[in-house]
């Protein structure tokens, strides 16, 4: 708007000989020193110091770095429109915020997302849409299949996956085995099958009240010898 209104009032703007100030500008142009090869970059450069929570704070708002960053010092070079941090030759770029505002990225702390399940599951909607697809569907499947305690464990063990092999070589991954499935979110019944397992007779009178299905691994596994015998009193958990 600024540069609109400047081109505007000098095209109509005239000296006493009649020439307006866009004629003046190019007949001065010419006597111009040439534009630098690179243009200017219009920051104002602090040094900054990386939280425990591998987070800084630039002009009163907080924007979240990768953990690797944690206790270094850093550099916010402090943009019109968006914050660049640089450490130890990486960078990332957060829009700038308000007073009192946060820009975190979940995927700044995979390494230790991947040692949290719990955690996993309660950011899970805004990771997965900063992961991006197959992300989002693998976590509706995992959800539905499984509920959403047993879902963040697994999502868990595949954010280790990215940290142990990179993030490009299991997002191919999981993009060739869910397209090879062909299962879709929508072809999910409300209730998944699940094979009936003859129960031992030593465990056929207890009532389970309440469990994860973790837990139960075991007894799927072969031989299971320990099944004859008892396992708790009465009718426990």
């Amino acid at each position: 708007m600024l540069l609109g209104e400047v081109t505007r009032h000098a095209a109509i703007k005239h000296d006493a000989e009649g020439r307006s100030v866009t004629q003046r500008f190019r007949e001065e142009q010419v006597s111009l020193r040439a534009l630098p090869a690179v243009a200017f970059n219009a920051r104002h450069t602090r040094l900054v110091t990386v939280s425990r929570q591998a987070t800084v704070v630039v002009e009163g708002a907080t924007y979240s770095v990768p953990s690797r960053w944690a206790r270094l010092e850093a550099t916010a070079h402090i943009g019109v429109e968006d914050i660049l941090v640089t450490c130890r030759g990486e960078q990332e770029t957060h829009p700038r915020q308000p007073t009192g505002g946060k820009s975190v990225r979940y995927r700044h702390y995979l390494p230790e997302l991947a040692h949290k399940p719990q955690a996993v599951r309660q950011v899970a909607p805004e990771l997965v849409a900063e992961l991006g697809e197959p992300y989002g569907r693998l976590w509706q499947l995992l959800v539905a299949a499984h509920g959403g305690l047993e879902a963040g464990r697994v999502l868990a063990r595949v954010l280790a996956a990215i940290g142990a092999h990179g993030e490009e070589t299991i997002t191919a991954a999981l993009a060739a085995v869910l397209a090879q499935a062909g299962t879709k979110t929508a072809d999910i019944p409300e209730q998944m099958p699940l094979k009936r397992n003859v129960v031992p007779t030593g465990l056929r009178f207890y009532e389970v009240e309440e469990g994860r299905a973790a837990d139960y691994d075991w007894l799927l596994a072969e031989p299971t010898p320990m099944l004859s015998q008892p396992m708790m009193r009465g009718g426990g958990r």
